[in-house]
């Protein structure tokens, strides 16, 4: 916990039926970013809770891993630049660094891949799990189950004090997810399971157990490997938004580690947080074609009509979302790889894109095509279906929700969550007899 001083005090004033009580509380300050007010004596010495939902005020936590700043549109991952990180690293790199807090050597990175790789293979009764669902559930659905049944599987690594098997349930989980997102994929088409395989690297794994089928060579595009390759790179963690709040709230319990991400993934399936570029592509849908494109940039500008362009602006970035800087490279290379810029959907995507960098109007509004737009044009050029998009950016977002949920674990100051209420129900009253009532 960052030190602080005598000096270093915030005053809170409640005023209440003309009486009012003052009070002054330690300032925390973080290595950058706004100072928090260290409230927790709050209650004990005035009587009042605070009242913030969405917890959009409120650190819930201390954290060492990520930091973004919305106004500047900056994002880091223990101190780097994510823009450095997708151009100059790769996702195994990236995910020792957001477990362990600093970039490996050579012999680390080594070592640390070949751990990961070597846990892709899921438990053969697992196989039997798939069958149990229709072929038509959604991949959420399926990873929701999976991943939670994952702890009645590996039995050896679900006791959280213990940091060796926190270490082991780290690189299964990781390891596991592409598997089992790929598998839920071949489950919805019909197609037969393909078992991952530790020469290639965890991108073309990932694309090999999707796109292959045993009876053909399949080879990966080195393009199109990047290309997703940052895509997990971009999407790995995002500092305490919806689902790593989830995952650490499920941990303060000390639930085991599989539990914890089975709960992550079902609030990242919300649309609202993780199905935003499933949102992407069906607002093209819903457009049409680009001889609409002006009739509903129209419609998206007049304030009393409910329809919105999905994939332009963020809730924290007021500035240009940095992912979307390299996304939106990655984006036209996969185009330029695939020859798919005529396809209309794609034609569609790229002259909204256009009008939103040229449009005086989003410019203004500072509404920019984020992340989600970009990786959900990509994905759809790649040939991933609309219902693959979340569980895609479940597999990526895997590494950040174990490296928030060891943090918690390991963190001396942590408790189970428990959040406050502001109570507007009835007073306590009297039971009456049903035949007394009326």
């Amino acid at each position: 916990m960052n030190d602080t001083t005598k000096n270093d005090k915030a005053a809170v004033s409640i005023v209440e039926a003309g009486a009012e009580k003052t009070g002054s509380y330690p300032l925390m300050k973080g290595t950058v970013g706004p100072s928090v007010i260290d409230i927790r004596k709050l209650y004990g010495e005035t009587g009042y809770f605070t009242y913030d939902p969405g917890f959009t005020s409120t650190a819930s936590c201390e954290s060492k891993i990520t930091y973004i700043d919305g106004d500047e549109g900056v994002l880091l991952y223990r101190g780097y630049d994510i823009a450095d990180l997708a151009e100059q690293s790769d996702f195994m790199e990236t995910s020792y660094l957001l477990l362990f807090g600093e970039l490996p050597d050579a012999k680390e990175l080594k070592q640390f891949k070949y751990d990961v790789l070597h846990h892709t293979m899921l438990h053969e009764q697992l196989r039997n799990f798939y069958s149990g669902f229709r072929r038509d559930a959604h991949p959420m659905a399926i990873m929701c189950g999976v991943v939670g049944a994952l702890s009645a599987f590996y039995h050896d690594s679900t006791d959280i004090n213990d940091p060796h098997q926190r270490k082991i349930a780290s690189y299964r989980l990781i390891a596991k997810m592409p598997t089992i997102a790929a598998w839920a994929y071949k489950y919805s088409v019909g197609q037969p399971f393909m078992y991952p395989r530790n020469d290639l690297d965890y991108a073309e794994n990932f694309l090999y157990m999707t796109f292959g089928v045993p009876c053909e060579t399949f080879k990966v595009s080195p393009t199109l490997s990047k290309a997703m390759d940052r895509i997990f790179i971009l999407h790995a963690d995002h500092e305490q938004n919806a689902s790593t709040s989830t995952v650490r709230l499920a941990g303060s319990s000390g639930a085991n580690p599989f539990a914890c991400i089975a709960a992550g993934i079902a609030c990242l399936w919300g649309p609202a947080h993780g199905g935003a570029n499933e949102a992407v592509l069906n607002m093209l849908n819903q457009i049409g074609s680009v001889d609409h494109v002006s009739e509903y940039v129209k419609k998206a500008k007049d304030k009393d009509d409910p329809f919105r362009l999905m994939g332009f602006g963020h809730r924290v970035y007021k500035n240009y979302d940095p992912r979307a800087k390299v996304m939106r490279q990655t984006c036209h290379e996969v185009l330029d790889e695939l020859g798919v810029k005529d396809e209309p959907l794609l034609k569609l995507a790229m002259e909204l894109e256009k009008i939103a960098l040229e449009d005086d109007y989003f410019v203004e509004k500072k509404l920019y095509p984020n992340v989600d737009f970009y990786s959900g044009i990509i994905l759809r050029a790649m040939g991933f279906p609309t219902t693959m998009f979340t569980a895609l950016f479940a597999l990526a977002r895997t590494v950040g929700w174990i490296a928030q949920w060891n943090e918690m674990v390991e963190d001396p100051s942590q408790k189970i969550g428990r959040p406050r209420q502001l109570y507007t129900g009835p007073d306590k009253r009297p039971f009456v007899a049903v035949d007394k009532r009326g």
